[in-house]
């Protein structure tokens, strides 16, 4: 099973997706993310998934283009951004779509910053658990 996890830049949700989609699956799927655009790894979404024994700091921020001619059995967007602007994937891969808030655009203190970042890996990690129950 291919999944493949979308948002703008690459970062953040859906590095943070990947990670609980890895960790869910247990090897027994092929997980992919890609962005719009490509912003690089947020450090603080490696830090908040350290938090929570996911390690993600060896990912790489990709081009959802790198990925066309993989055939996806799902495709997850995970910000309405992403979800407007990706591009038809020839094949049948099932599109599933959440928007998660993003936690990088907050900006305050470090306490208020690692609460949003919290509060959206949590979502993140209920939503994949909830998905890969579904679809195994």
């Amino acid at each position: 099973m291919n999944i493949l996890v979308l948002c703008t830049g690459n970062s953040c949700r859906s590095q943070m997706a990947h990670g609980y989609l890895e960790h869910f699956t247990r090897g027994k799927a092929s997980i992919y993310s890609a962005g719009v655009e490509t912003h690089g790894v947020n450090p603080k979404a490696i830090a908040i998934m350290q938090e929570d024994g996911i390690d993600i700091s060896n990912h790489t921020s990709n081009n959802l283009e790198e990925y066309l001619n993989i055939p996806f059995d799902y495709i997850l967007t995970v910000c309405d951004n992403a979800n407007e602007r990706c591009p038809f994937f020839p094949g049948k891969a099932e599109r599933l779509h959440y928007n998660f808030f993003d936690p990088s655009k907050v900006e305050g203190t470090e306490e208020e910053i690692h609460a949003a970042f919290t509060k959206t890996r949590n979502q993140i990690k209920e939503y994949c658990k909830n998905l890969i129950q579904e679809i195994q």
